[in-house]
């Protein structure tokens, strides 16, 4: 039994190494020095489950993920966000959303991997509670470790533009304007009243326009509503949203007014 086990684990290793210098062709089409061994093996497990066929090219990149265009089992589409490094201000950060939170207030004193793990963990579930109250957000599929696996909000790899994005490029007429600031008054709404989440740190650059409708993205950080500092979150991202419209040139309500509609 040892044997056989020693044996395996060293296949392992032989197949990520063989990953790390060989392309792939049934899981990877590019393959970057960012992947260590334990994402490596955590992309591989993925693949097992039939969560990921094959990862592709990058959508986005950040101090402390990556996002990747993948394809799942049924050729659907997916984006990969691969979460990389623990920075000081980053874990610093994690804190101001995960005090006062019951679901993770028990975390505290982990290891950076581990709660790198458990911030991956708690977008995957903040992701389902969202989907559930049908906000529009990516559909969560699967997650292990660092590796969050959630549906593509976009088309043949080429990821929908966020808000800023869409703004600049289609310079959408007023009326669309209206209809697009009404939508995201509309899903801040369904987040706080049918999910019970505050996203935190909601702005343009989180939100993804796609078929004339908005997608919010990036909820690692969202709160319960009875998180002490819920309300606070929830008034600076009326803030960011009514800012951004107002400078577009929409006449806006103002956020104490957004901010009653949606709380009460």
């Amino acid at each position: 039994m040892g044997e056989d086990y020693e044996k395996a684990v060293d296949r392992e290793l032989r197949k990520i190494e063989s990953v790390k210098r060989v392309k792939d062709q049934d899981l990877y089409e590019i393959v970057e020095e960012v992947f260590d061994s334990s994402t490596i093996m955590t992309i591989m497990d993925l693949q097992r489950r039939g969560c990921i066929r094959s990862l592709k090219g990058v959508i986005s990149a950040g101090k402390e993920s990556r996002v990747y265009w993948g394809i799942g089992k049924e050729s659907n589409e997916l984006a990969v966000k691969i979460y990389l490094t623990l920075t000081s201000e980053f874990r610093r950060s994690m804190w101001k959303y995960l005090a006062g939170d019951p679901r993770f207030e028990r975390y505290k004193g982990l290891s950076p991997k581990k709660l790198i793990y458990m911030w991956a963990k708690k977008e995957f579930s903040n992701l389902k509670k969202l989907y559930r109250a049908k906000v529009n957000v990516p559909k969560p599929i699967c997650v292990s470790n660092n590796v969050l696996v959630m549906e593509f909000i976009g088309e043949k790899g080429v990821r929908a533009p966020l808000l800023k994005e869409y703004y600049e490029s289609a310079k959408p007429s007023d009326e669309e304007l209206q209809e697009l600031f009404s939508a995201i008054v509309e899903e801040i709404k369904k987040m706080y009243m049918n999910a019970e989440l505050v996203h935190g740190d909601l702005s343009e650059y989180n939100i993804m326009i796609y078929r004339n409708k908005p997608y919010i993205i990036d909820v690692s950080q969202a709160v319960l509503k009875t998180h002490p500092n819920a309300h606070g979150f929830l008034k600076n991202d009326i803030y960011n949203i009514a800012r951004f419209f107002s400078r577009a040139g929409l006449e806006v309500p103002s956020p104490e007014d957004i901010y009653r509609y949606i709380a009460s």
